[in-house]
């Protein structure tokens, strides 16, 4: 079964977004530090990782750097969610190396759509394929 990967420690959002994998026929793993999810990704290779930026126990930026900086991840699209109030988490999200970053409407909204085609990642990936960041921060809800 294909793997993702989420690193948030909020239960409701971990709960929708199992369900919606289990829907698509992916298995979820849940992890909340970042060696844990570098560990994670190395041993499974997850076909996406998910991000809440909201957490405020969890140093989730940290792990996207640490994702990045280890060459043999650095191509797994993360997919990171945001407060759509919270435009510099998200920015600052981005430029750790998050695939996209979306508010946790849109998020909701387009879960089903991101698990079964996650997004690529720009540099890391075939040649005509690019991230698909939001120019300005988060996408509005």
């Amino acid at each position: 079964m294909t793997l993702l990967i989420a690193f948030m420690d909020d239960l409701m959002f971990l709960s929708r977004i199992k369900e919606a994998a289990a829907a698509c026929g992916m298995d979820v793993r849940a992890v909340r530090e970042p060696a844990g999810l570098v560990e994670a990704c190395r041993a499974k290779r997850p076909a996406l990782v998910f991000v809440d930026l909201d957490s405020q126990r969890l140093p989730v930026l940290d792990g996207v750097r640490a994702l990045r900086a280890n060459p043999e991840l650095a191509s797994i699209p993360v997919v990171g969610f945001v407060g759509h109030t919270q435009v510099e988490q998200a920015k600052a999200a981005e430029a750790a190396g998050c695939t996209r970053v979306l508010t946790r409407g849109a998020f909701v909204n387009e879960m089903r759509t991101l698990i079964l085609q996650p997004p690529a990642v720009a540099g890391r990936t075939e040649a005509g394929l690019g991230a698909t960041r939001a120019a300005d921060g988060p996408t509005s809800d």
